[in-house]
């Protein structure tokens, strides 16, 4: 699962990015308003972490822009605005949770999995089509019970197409999940996972069908 630390104290933004990493999810890093803002118009991301005193602006306008669209991505307040007032605005802003620094890394992480479990967040114990489970917690893939051995990128894939079951991902949405925001991709590259993806699971006797929804994106379902 991808996060995004929107962060310009270095040192605390690359601990972050270590201790979430640790304890199984991929970030990756801004420090400025105007970097997040130009990300998030084209990138998909399971949660944001957002300071509010940056460089070029106020974090709190991110987050007043982010919920003015209708984007509805957990955002965590972390900041040195500790006040009562601060905390009120932030929330009233449009975040899910505020917390005040110096904080504990294990806070952080229990406050940010309390957001993903909430009801059409990401964060799940157990997922299931048909035949297919997907245990999130060790991040494993099992047909009629039995474990299956995936490569990293395709469990990556299978685990973002069940979390949105019912609904179509895109294909930009695959790649940042995968690949995150680290430069150059293949234009096949997703194309490339999603085919062994699928081919895995039919040789393996899974009675699901991952659906290309041509100029759309990939949809998992049932099998009829």
């Amino acid at each position: 699962m991808r996060l995004l630390i929107v962060e310009d104290n270095e040192e605390l933004a690359d601990l972050l990015a270590k201790g979430l990493k640790t304890a199984g999810y991929q970030a990756d890093v801004l420090s400025t308003v105007e970097e997040a803002r130009a990300v998030l118009t084209t990138t998909f991301y399971a949660a944001l972490i957002l300071d509010l005193g940056l460089p070029d602006g106020d974090g709190l306008e991110l987050l007043r822009e982010l919920r003015q669209r209708g984007n509805p991505m957990p955002v965590l307040v972390l900041t040195a605005r500790g006040g009562l007032n601060d905390r009120v605005q932030g929330l009233r802003r449009g975040a899910d949770d505020y917390l005040v620094k110096p904080f504990a890394l294990e806070e952080l992480i229990a406050r940010l999995e309390a957001q993903l479990r909430r009801p059409g967040q990401l964060l799940g114990s157990s997922l299931r089509i048909a035949n297919l489970a997907f245990d999130t917690q060790n991040r494993q893939a099992s047909i009629d019970d039995e474990p299956q051995v995936l490569s990293a990128r395709e469990t990556a894939v299978l685990e973002l197409l069940m979390r949105s079951k019912g609904r179509v991902v895109s294909k930009k949405q695959v790649e940042d999940h995968i690949f995150g925001h680290s430069g150059e991709v293949a234009s096949n590259a997703v194309e490339v996972y999603v085919h062994r993806l699928r081919k895995q699971l039919s040789e393996r006797g899974a009675r699901v069908q991952v659906h290309t929804i041509r100029g759309v994106g990939y949809l998992i379902a049932e099998e009829k």
